[in-house]
C-alpha cells in the first residue's frame, strides 16, 4: 500500500505507474482517492473546530457553575450536547471514508523502481545473465516422473486415491533427495547469517489480507472450513505477519530470516494442475528468506538475495539464469522482481525455480510495522526470496544429474545429508 501522500502531491505518478502496469481500469481510483481524502480532511478539520468549541463551552459552564449561574450553566450543556451529536456525525462519516480509502488503497499497485522494464506480460521479461553453461546431452533425458518412477521415488496412483490430482508421494531416495536439497539450502542460509524459523503453517483472515493481494489470495489460498484460518501458500507470509503492528528499535534492522515450511496452492488458472509430474501441484515444501531492513539498503539486500539462490542452484550442477520481471508481470505490492529460472536439458529451455523481490514499505505500511526514529517512527522495507521450493528443484537437479545409464549424480554439497552417497542408481 502506497503512501497516500503520494496522490496527495503526485497523483500524476501515480497514475503513470498504473498506466506502465497496464491498468488502466484503477486510474480512476487514483481520483476517487484524491476526493475522499480532501473531504475527509475536511471533516477532520470541522470536526476538530467543534472539539475546540466544544472544550471552550465546557470551561465557561465550569465557570458558570462556580459562580452558581446554573441557568446559564444548563443553556450552554445543551449546546454542548447539540456539539457532540455533530461530532459523531462527522466522525461517523469520516470513518466511512476512510474505510472505502483504504479498499482503494490495497489495489492501487506499488511505486515500480524506474529499472523495470515496461512490458505486458511475462512475455517481456528480460534475461540478465547466465550461470553455468546449459549443456544437452548425447543421450536421451527422459520426462522428471519417468525418472522418479525408474527409482521408484515418485507414486501418484496412490495420491490419486487418497487425497486427488495435484498431489503426490515421494519414495525412497527420491524424498530423501528432496530433503537433503532443503537442509543444505537451510544450512547455507544459516552461514550466510540468517537466522532459522519454522513459522505457524496456518494464519488468520486478517494477516493474509495484509501480506498478500487480495488477487494472489484468491488464486492461490486454501481456507479452512469453519475457521478463521488459511493454510499458507509460502512461509514469507507468515514470517513478515510475525512482526505486524511491532515498532522496532532501530538498531535491531537489519532482520534476516530463513524459514521452511510446507505450502498450499490452490494454483487456479489456466496452466492447470500436472497430471504426472511434479511442476505445479497443490502442496510442497519451500525454503524462503525475508529481510526487513532500513530504506537505503533495500537494494543491497535484493541483490544479495537472489545471488544466494543462484549460488545454491550452481552448487548442485545446475545452470540457471535471470529474468527481470517486466511491469505487467510484477505483482502490485513490488517494486522490483528477479525470477531465477534452472535450465531443463529435456526441454532445452529453463522454467522457473525461484523469485525475489523488494516490497519497498508497502508491505510493512500494510502490516503497521514501524521502526522508532530519532524524530519520528518509519516504515522498513521488506523483501523476499526463494531459497529453494522441492519439486521443481528436484525435477532442474535430476535432468541435470542424469547419467546415460538411468543413474542420478548426487552432488557433492548434498552427499553428507545422503549418507555419503555419490549416486541413485536404476532400480530394475
Amino acid at each position: 500500500m502506497i503512501d497516500i501522500k503520494l496522490i496527495r502531491e503526485n497523483k500524476d505518478l501515480v497514475k503513470e505507474n498504473i498506466k506502465k502496469k497496464f491498468q488502466n481500469q484503477k486510474l480512476s481510483l487514483v481520483d476517487e482517492v484524491f476526493d475522499l481524502d480532501k473531504k475527509t480532511r475536511s471533516l477532520k478539520l470541522e470536526g476538530d473546530n467543534l472539539r475546540n468549541e466544544r472544550k471552550e463551552k465546557s470551561e465557561e459552564i465550569g465557570t458558570l457553575m462556580r459562580n452558581k449561574e446554573i441557568e446559564k450553566a444548563n443553556l450552554i450543556k445543551e449546546e454542548v450536547t447539540k456539539i457532540n451529536d455533530q461530532i459523531k456525525e462527522l466522525e461517523d462519516k469520516e470513518n466511512s471514508i476512510n474505510t472505502r480509502i483504504r479498499e482503494i488503497m490495497m489495489v492501487i499497485p506499488n511505486i515500480m523502481d524506474e529499472s523495470v522494464p515496461v512490458g505486458e506480460d511475462d512475455t517481456k521479461n528480460v534475461e540478465l545473465e547466465k550461470y553455468g553453461e546449459p549443456k544437452v546431452p548425447s543421450y536421451e533425458v527422459p520426462y522428471h516422473a519417468d525418472i522418479l518412477e525408474s527409482i521408484k521415488g515418485l507414486d501418484k496412483v496412490s495420491s490419486g486415491r487418497t487425497t486427488g490430482n495435484g498431489f503426490y508421494y515421494l519414495m525412497g531416495d527420491a524424498a530423501r533427495l528432496s530433503t537433503a536439497m532443503l537442509n543444505y539450502a537451510r544450512d547455507y542460509m544459516i552461514e550466510k547469517g540468517f537466522t532459522y524459523c519454522i513459522p505457524p503453517f496456518m494464519l488468520r483472515e486478517e494477516a493474509i489480507d495484509e501480506v498478500m493481494s487480495f488477487e494472489e489470495r484468491d488464486a492461490m489460498v486454501y481456507k479452512i472450513e469453519g475457521e478463521d484460518l488459511f493454510l499458507v501458500g509460502t512461509s514469507e507470509h507468515p514470517m513478515i505477519a510475525k512482526f505486524m503492528g511491532q515498532i522496532l528499535k532501530k538498531d535491531e534492522l537489519p532482520i534476516t530470516m530463513t524459514s521452511y515450511s510446507p505450502c498450499f496452492r490452490k494454483e487456479v488458472g489456466a496452466h492447470g494442475i500436472e497430471e504426472r509430474g511434479i511442476y505445479r501441484v497443490h502442496q510442497f515444501e519451500k525454503q524462503e528468506m525475508i529481510v526487513l531492513c532500513e530504506p537505503e539498503d533495500s537494494m543491497d539486500w535484493y541483490n544479495k538475495m537472489w545471488k544466494y539462490t543462484v549460488e545454491i542452484f550452481r552448487n548442485m550442477n545446475i545452470p540457471v539464469r535471470t529474468l527481470e520481471c517486466c511491469s505487467g508481470d510484477l505483482a502490485d505490492l513490488k517494486v522490483k522482481s528477479v525470477d531465477v529460472e534452472a535450465w531443463s536439458p529435456r526441454q532445452q529451455k529453463y522454467f522457473e525455480v525461484g523469485s525475489c523481490s523488494t516490497l519497498g514499505d508497502a508491505q510493512s505500511r500494510r502490516l503497521g510495522i514501524r521502526v522508532k526514529g530519532e524524530k519520528c517512527n518509519y516504515h522498513p522495507h521488506t523483501l523476499n526470496n526463494t531459497v529453494l521450493a522441492s519439486t521443481r528443484a528436484l525435477i532442474a537437479l535430476i535432468e541435470n544429474n542424469y547419467n546415460e545409464d538411468g543413474s542420478i549424480t548426487i552432488p557433492e554439497v548434498l552427499r553428507p545429508y545422503m549418507g555419503n552417497k555419490e549416486k541413485i542408481e536404476k532400480i530394475k
